[in-house]
């Protein structure tokens, strides 16, 4: 599960403006956000970078500690 739609929130930022960013349409970006649909690992690179956050921060582990 990937934690996109979090730190947009935290972040104050659109799908509207990241979809722009990555050259995708928004409905990816939504369907990204939604857990509907998982980006390639580049992508899911690509939007941290652009987040400026470590990819870490947008996966979270399934796997019970």
């Amino acid at each position: 599960m990937n934690r996109i739609k979090e730190v947009l929130e935290q972040k104050g930022i659109k799908q509207t403006w990241l979809a722009e960013k990555l050259g995708k349409s928004y409905n990816m970006v939504n369907a990204y956000a939604q857990n509907r649909q998982q980006p390639r690992l580049e992508t899911l690179m690509e939007i941290a970078e652009i987040l400026d956050i470590d990819v870490k921060e947008l996966i979270i582990s399934n796997k019970e500690k």
